[in-house]
């Protein structure tokens, strides 16, 4: 792996060479669990030739034991995927060797599949891996599999610059965060499975074992689809996961509906007269009359306080969510939404859950937690049922939203539509939406897509973020 010159003529470069070995390597055990010796003694070299420890070629040693025993690898991690440019534009290509190794290892221990049963230890530890993933794109641990309902720093389309070198194995560090979209979803569905293979009645029933399983969409919809078989020790330790789940999701979304729910001020109010709203700059303007110049002082007969009360007109927020088997992120994640609006002054908040029946939730709108368990996943679509309880709701249309959070995929679609188009004619505001996840990635039957689109009302289909922007300017 020496580079040679031959007549002046640069030779292969040896740090490309070592990025490839390692990326072959890389595919080798993701497609074969089969050791290859040749690649295996190759990576070795490279590995300890640029200062790094062999355990990253450890397929049995997860991230987080590589970095308690080498804690300063731990930086290294955080945007790892990420790279930025050089400002020179030049290319750093021993760094790009070292950054090649440590995504080899974290992309190794997430995506290679094993078979067979999967105990909580071995959930836990895929986790953390795929936490170590998440950081390297650049987003928070647990985010893009829809662990933690947004408020990242992800990056899809480069927003630390991107190489149009990036992906090829001769290039340096592929930049990942262009496919953060597709990576979220795939992330989600691995964990699903290792959660299925996981004897969860048999780990809940262990408070031991039960202590070491982290809370994420994929575990909870597992709890909830099974909490009717569950009880004694096995249905507590599932409701505190539960709850544990559904509080820290609260909290990134109640931050993000505090910083967005803002309305006009309200200059009829007098203004607060304490030291926090004082307003300096127009308490010296307005007093710069008496300004002696003389003593070279400014004497004040008048303090000017700032506005801080803001105008808000009584809204009532109705939320409809299909609770069928395709649509349980949105379910989660829309009914702790709804409980985080629920506690906002002057908003009237209805929550209704639907499948073949309807089930109206509003009496523990304000809980989300109690919410959930009271929900039943799975079964039919039937949305008309679902308007049989929504539209009695709607006293003053012009004071109302009705947000309706389904994938659309309907049986009496017409008759459905109809009485959609109605509330919307009516001046009610009525967004729907075909996805309210972390991952972004939902499905929408085209033919209602189409009609809400002619409609006037195009359907949201995307982060959370997008429903909490366009509920703060209807209720604000």
């Amino acid at each position: 792996m020496s580079g040679q010159t031959i007549e002046g003529t640069a030779g292969p470069d040896p740090d490309e060479n070592r990025r490839q070995v390692l990326y072959w390597r890389l595919l080798a055990r993701l497609f074969d669990n089969e050791e290859q010796a040749s690649l295996e003694s190759a990576s070795l070299a490279v590995v300890e030739d640029v200062g790094l420890p062999p355990a990253l070629l450890d397929p049995g040693a997860s991230v987080d034991s590589v970095v308690q025993r080498h804690p300063e690898l731990a930086a290294e991690f955080d945007g790892l995927m990420t790279p930025e440019p050089d400002e020179d534009g030049g290319r750093d290509r021993a760094a790009e060797v070292r950054r090649a190794a440590l995504a080899s290892k974290v992309l190794l221990n997430v995506f290679a599949r094993d078979s067979g049963a999967v105990t909580a230890e071995q959930l836990a530890r895929w986790q953390s891996d795929a936490g170590w993933l998440e950081r390297a794109l650049g987003c928070r641990p647990g985010e893009l599999r829809g662990g933690r309902a947004g408020g990242g720093t992800a990056r899809a389309g480069g927003g630390r610059g991107v190489s149009p070198t990036g992906t090829g194995f001769g290039g340096p560090t592929p930049d990942l965060s262009r496919l953060i979209p597709e990576i979220g979803p795939e992330l989600g569905s691995i964990e699903a499975g290792l959660v299925k293979r996981m004897r969860l009645r048999e780990v809940l029933a262990d408070p031991a074992l039960a202590s070491r399983l982290t809370p994420s969409m994929s575990l909870i919809e597992q709890l909830l689809r099974d909490k009717d078989n569950l009880s004694g020790v096995a249905l507590a330790n599932a409701k505190s996961l539960i709850r544990r789940y559904v509080d820290e999701v609260t909290e990134v979304l109640r931050t993000q509906v505090e910083k967005s729910t803002v309305g006009e001020l309200d200059r009829s109010v007098p203004p607060k007269r304490v030291y926090r709203n004082l307003d300096i700059d127009r308490t010296i303007w307005k007093n710069l009359v008496n300004w002696d110049p003389e003593e070279e002082r400014l004497y004040v007969d008048r303090l000017y306080y700032r506005h801080t009360s803001r105008k808000t007109t009584p809204q009532r927020l109705i939320v409809v969510v299909d609770q069928s088997g395709s649509m349980v992120d949105s379910m989660v994640n829309c009914t702790i939404l709804a409980s985080i609006f629920a506690g906002l002054p002057k908003v009237d908040v209805h929550l209704i859950a639907y499948d073949t029946q309807a089930l109206d939730l509003t009496p523990w709108a304000h809980d989300p937690f109690e919410t959930l368990l009271r929900t039943q996943l799975g079964g039919g679509t039937d949305g008309t049922v679902a308007m049989a309880l929504a539209q009695p709701k709607i006293a003053e249309p012009r004071n109302t939203v009705v947000v309706w959070i389904s994938d659309f995929y309907e049986w009496r679609t017409d008759e459905l539509f109809e009485s959609m188009a109605a509330i919307h004619r009516s001046g009610a505001k009525f967004i729907p939406v075909g996805s309210v996840t972390s991952s972004g990635r939902g499905s929408v039957n085209p033919w209602f897509r189409e009609k809400f689109k002619d409609l006037g009302t195009p359907v949201i289909s995307g982060h959370i973020k997008k429903l909490v922007h366009e509920l703060k300017t209807f209720l604000t």
